[in-house]
């Protein structure tokens, strides 16, 4: 019974702690109004007066958005989570870990100072590898912990390399004093070296391709994890460094051609991959790497509409996939699996996650009437209206998005109408604290898509405003007329019902590409890790073998040198 009582008092304290996330967006949704009026604020804390760092935080429309996604997520990830776990022996440990981590991004995207921005990256990274690892267990669970620590570590370790030449070429650390030092910072000798390490911390942390790995492997954590970390989040800690940093370093053919190529086969590349998957979270994974890769690629524009498409993007995807990711951790929690081929009839049995799925697949898909169709619109605009490889840009927007679509198909149909239920026994609905969140967030989706150009005024032009000081408002709209936009749409829902129909045939000439030439870079990381583990033990066997001569030698050896 006392084990019964501590379990409920703990479970009681994490419901209540959902209130901090949601003070935190209550906040961020009171400055709305002051952000899309073009104000900024700023506080410097001194921090080490005698180096001149400061602890230097700055709240503008770029910030703001980024704080809406973390808490107004994370508020619902926080009630998910306390039934999901329900019984779980270290819940308590899951929560500390999920607010610090929550805390961790809010301070990642409100820092003005890079060095303070990287105690804060190199946080979140520590508590992703605690929450990755939460199930440590299983060793599946440990190895992908690990795995994404050591990728976003290496990558975390490339981008202090980057601030620290960034500050010497600047001189200063504030990341809103180097707006103004952006014309002597391209033409410093650094710039490159500036440009590569600055690439390297964002492309880990973001999963882009060849390091994209880490993310799908990542689904060995729980569902709340996947879709607070790896659809709203974490993952979105690259974008944001590319979009803060855009007014600084951005503008040069080298980012932009970097930037739309890296994008531009991580969208591919992920989206071609997700079609091959059975498993709901590996499916929403590698989805996600796509997702990443088309803001990557709409990131290195230089255009109010590609800089516009990659903000719209980020929200939508924020929305639905969350959305999606949180439906698959009730299939999970409900029906024992994940499987697409052990499921089958939910809807009958789970008409409201059925409602969640439908709503967000059908963003994801980007149909009409739905928020999706507005980030795909804006952002085949945004593709034209480039001056460096738009026909490169907008191919790949109607590859991947296509590929989305067709995914999109098979999350929804395979599981929830293709006829009879697998299983002989109805699978229950789950309860109205894991049902309200993906729920809530579908019709988020379908609101979103109906009065667009409400997001597009207060959240995603200032935004932009925040990296693009001459951004004119582009006015989001169900419909823009007859263009080619609307074509390229057309031609997207097209090609998603053709790869859907048939998928299994692609999914097999993928199967043989990836048989002639891998692109899964992961063998080149488990290598590596092979070889300094090779290295470790022969270190070992040198230094500690027993031979009292031995190690006389090497002490006297130390003291001589």
């Amino acid at each position: 019974m006392r084990n019964l009582q501590g379990k409920t008092g703990i479970e009681r304290t994490a419901r209540a702690s959902g209130l901090l996330p949601l003070l935190v967006f209550l906040g961020a949704a009171a400055m709305v109004p002051h952000t899309a009026a073009g104000e900024s604020y700023r506080l410097a804390i001194a921090w080490v007066p005698g180096l001149g760092v400061n602890l230097s935080f700055m709240l503008d429309g770029l910030s703001v958005l980024f704080a809406l996604i973390i808490a107004g997520v994370g508020f619902f990830v926080t009630l998910y989570a306390v039934d999901y776990l329900h019984g779980h022996p270290h819940t308590g440990r899951f929560f500390v870990f999920l607010h610090a981590f929550m805390l961790s991004m809010l301070g990642l995207v409100l820092a003005d100072n890079v060095l303070s921005l990287f105690v804060f990256w190199e946080l979140t990274t520590i508590f992703s590898y605690l929450l990755i690892g939460f199930e440590h267990e299983a060793e599946a669970s440990r190895k992908s912990a690990r795995q994404a620590l050591l990728v976003t570590g290496a990558g975390g370790l490339a981008l202090l390399v980057g601030f620290l030449l960034m500050g010497i070429a600047a001189g200063t650390y504030e990341i809103s004093q180097m707006v103004a030092m952006k014309v002597s910072l391209e033409g410093h000798p650094l710039y490159g070296a500036i440009l590569i390490m600055v690439f390297l911390g964002a492309f880990t942390k973001s999963a882009q391709f060849p390091f994209h790995f880490w993310l799908p492997n990542a689904m060995a954590a729980p569902a709340p994890i996947s879709a607070f970390l790896h659809s709203a989040t974490m993952v979105k800690g690259g974008i944001y460094l590319l979009a803060r940093f855009h007014p600084i370093l951005g503008g040069s053919a080298a980012w932009t051609a970097v930037l739309v190529v890296v994008g531009g086969v991580t969208a591919v590349v992920g989206a071609f991959t997700a079609l091959g998957q059975t498993d709901l979270k590996k499916i929403l994974a590698y989805t996600t790497v796509s997702a990443l890769g088309i803001m990557t690629m709409f990131l290195g524009g230089q255009t109010a509409p590609s800089l516009t498409a990659a903000m719209t993007f980020l929200l939508v995807h924020a929305i639905y996939k969350s959305a999606l990711f949180l439906v698959a951790g009730i299939i999970d929690h409900q029906a024992g699996t994940r499987e697409i081929e052990k499921l089958g009839g939910l809807a009958r049995s789970m008409p409201v996650t059925a409602f969640a799925a439908f709503a967000a697949c059908l963003s994801m898909a980007g149909f009409p009437l739905f928020f999706g169709f507005i980030g795909k619109e804006i952002m085949y605009k945004g593709a034209l209206a480039e001056a460096m490889m738009p026909e490169l840009t907008a191919a790949a927007a109607v590859l991947a998005n296509g590929l989305m679509t067709a995914v999109a198909g098979i999350f929804l149909i395979g599981p929830f109408l293709s006829g009879a239920a697998r299983h002989p026994e109805p699978r229950p609905e789950a309860c109205a604290a894991m049902c309200s969140g993906p729920v809530l967030l579908g019709g988020l989706g379908i609101f979103f898509g109906i009065v667009p150009d409400f997001v597009g005024k207060w959240l995603v032009t200032p935004a932009v405003l925040g990296f693009h000081a001459h951004m004119e408002h582009i006015k989001l709209e169900l419909f823009h007329g007859i263009n080619a936009p609307l074509l390229l749409s057309t031609v997207t829902l097209a090609l998603g019902v053709a790869l859907y129909l048939n998928r299994r045939r692609v999914n097999y000439g993928v199967c043989r590409a990836y048989a002639v030439i891998s692109l899964d870079a992961s063998r080149v990381y488990d290598a590596a890790v092979a070889a300094v583990a090779a290295l470790g033990r022969a270190q070992t066997r040198l230094l500690q073998n027993g031979s009292l001569h031995r190690y006389f030698y090497i002490v006297a050896g130390t003291f001589v040198l």
